[in-house]
């Protein structure tokens, strides 16, 4: 079984995995402040991973990048397409930690589908304002490398239904998908459509498995909310690293638990961009980029 580390400071516990650099478990005051997972086994529904070197889906995990074609494996059989890079399936390797925080590492590639070689590092640190996250990447190779990034929480407001949690996020445009395959489409606006979220409201019934865009950073951070109508909460910051936003409800069909969570999962890019080029990340030879992120109680 793969190792994991414990981390506590002002009044916050974390638990990360090893493998896949997973925050496992997140709580405030001994409240859950994400989806957990078992020990050991499989990971259910990517909880916690960092999706890299992608994010999101790759269509027929088939792109074209520098006038070379690659065939990355498709682990989503349903939809035919690559989800949530390579770095989920490795086993990262400790660097360094103390009570509060840790660092793990893992190197991505070369393999069949991304003939590069990236050094990952996945930093956590635990303080009396939440839970800080970073993913740094170094192109380790001698040519330029495609590269995108997200952390894939599930956020739990409290002990209310999901549909009561009030929401809000400040974007403006949404990326409308194919409802079969959750491919891009077009963008549009939030503006009279369900997904508007800009001012707090219930979620309600509405069922999102979508990226936004357009985010409003301030003090160049966004910010992210869900209440529980019982009084508790979880937010969610971010940096301008990644100007995208996945929201997914955890609809599941029965007899699965559904919308047990809200998957908050900020993004460099947007579904499928090895193939779009939107807001693809292009390191070069020896180049680094880092996002972050933080997570904590309201």
């Amino acid at each position: 079984m793969s190792p994991e580390f414990t981390l506590s400071a002002g009044g916050y516990t974390a638990v990360v995995t090893a493998h896949a650099a997973a925050l496992r478990v997140l709580q405030f005051e001994g409240r859950d402040l994400v989806v957990p997972f078992p020990v050991g086994g499989p990971i259910p529904d990517f909880r916690g991973i960092i999706a890299a070197p992608w994010p999101n889906r790759i269509k027929d995990g088939k792109y074209i990048f520098d006038g070379v074609e690659h065939h990355a494996p498709v682990n989503e059989p349903e939809r035919g397409t690559a989800l949530h890079g390579l770095a989920f399936a490795l086993d990262w390797t400790l660097k360094e930690s103390d009570a509060a925080s840790l660092t793990l590492s893992c190197t991505v590639g070369p393999t069949t589908g991304y003939p590069f070689v990236l050094e990952l590092s996945a930093s956590y640190v635990l303080d009396e304002t939440g839970l800080h996250a970073s993913v740094t990447a170094r192109n380790a190779a001698d040519v330029t490398a495609p590269y995108g990034v997200c952390p894939h929480p599930y956020l739990v407001a409290g002990s209310s239904p999901l549909d009561e949690w009030v929401l809000e996020f400040a974007a403006d445009t949404f990326l409308e998908v194919t409802p079969d395959r959750l491919l891009p489409v077009s963008l549009a606006p939030v503006q009279g459509h369900e997904f508007d979220f800009r001012s707090p409201r219930a979620i309600g019934a509405t069922e999102i498995d979508h990226a936004f865009t357009d985010i409003t950073f301030d003090g160049g951070l966004a910010r992210l909310s869900v209440r529980d109508p019982a009084g508790t909460g979880v937010g969610m910051s971010w940096d301008q690293s990644c100007p995208w936003l996945q929201i997914h409800t955890a609809d599941k069909p029965a007899p699965i638990p559904s919308r047990i969570g809200l998957a908050v999962e900020p993004m460099t890019c947007p579904p499928d961009v090895f193939n779009s080029g939107t807001d693809l990340i292009r390191l070069a030879p020896g180049a680094e980029h880092t996002a972050s992120w933080s997570i904590y109680a309201l």
